[in-house]
């Protein structure tokens, strides 16, 4: 839907992986660890990785009292056919005709917390990202030139990071790269230890997007300042 010749872009849309994505895309080896959503609602991005649920606190459930009517149900209710639907890549395309929107930055929902462990295995994060980015070019598929894919990459190892970096671009056809900011194993991004992926990514010629999610397992930009902190 072009508008007066321009097409509109949504740089930073999400997308909502189904719950059992990683039971079916991850490497045999590690299905029975197999990152595992949530649906207790509509719409339920949570995740549950080693024994642990992310986000830590989900504002999209509150906690009510007895009699309570949930402030959210109605605005779930409207994802109730694509819910049904296992939240396919037809159901974006067609959201995003709903609101005008021609070309999107597929970013995760769940996926967020997907490498948001810093203890997590090397070789278990960089599966992960595997099998999210293979389940990311299947739901592309109705349209890639609509639906970007932002490939995921593990911080937990570079080496990892590179190489699927790399396979995202050149054999999965993906259009970018996302990961979180948060330290990981206490290395910031800029520490020279990731200059191998700067250096692929250049080659690529591919962008990066560093997106937030709150209530990971890693340290957070709020989580830097004292309780006196005067704004």
């Amino acid at each position: 839907m072009a508008h007066n010749g321009f097409k509109v872009l949504d740089s930073d849309m999400h997308c909502m992986e189904p719950a059992d994505l990683w039971e079916r895309y991850l490497d045999a080896a590690y299905k029975p660890f197999a990152p595992r959503g949530l649906q207790e609602y509509i719409a339920d991005l949570r995740i549950v990785i080693d024994g642990k649920t992310m986000p830590r606190h989900s504002s999209l459930q509150p906690r009510l009292r007895h009699g309570e009517e949930d402030p959210f149900a109605k605005r779930r209710e409207r994802f109730k056919a694509a819910a049904e639907r296992g939240w396919d890549g037809l159901a974006q395309l067609e959201a995003m005709d709903t609101e005008g929107i021609d070309v999107a930055v597929v970013y995760p929902s769940r996926g967020l917390f997907a490498q948001a462990l810093d203890d997590l295995d090397p070789a278990f994060a960089a599966a992960i990202a595997r099998a999210y980015n293979n389940w990311l070019h299947d739901y592309c598929r109705p349209d890639p030139r609509c639906l970007l894919g932002a490939g995921m990459i593990s911080p937990h190892d570079v080496r990892d990071a590179v190489e699927e970096a790399r396979r995202a671009v050149e054999e999965l056809g993906l259009r970018a790269i996302f990961v979180r900011p948060n330290p990981v194993q206490e290395r910031n991004w800029y520490d020279p230890y990731f200059e191998p992926l700067w250096d692929v990514l250049e080659r690529l010629n591919v962008p990066l997007g560093f997106h937030e999610g709150f209530g990971p397992y890693l340290p957070q930009v709020g989580d830097r300042f004292g309780a006196d902190l005067q704004i």
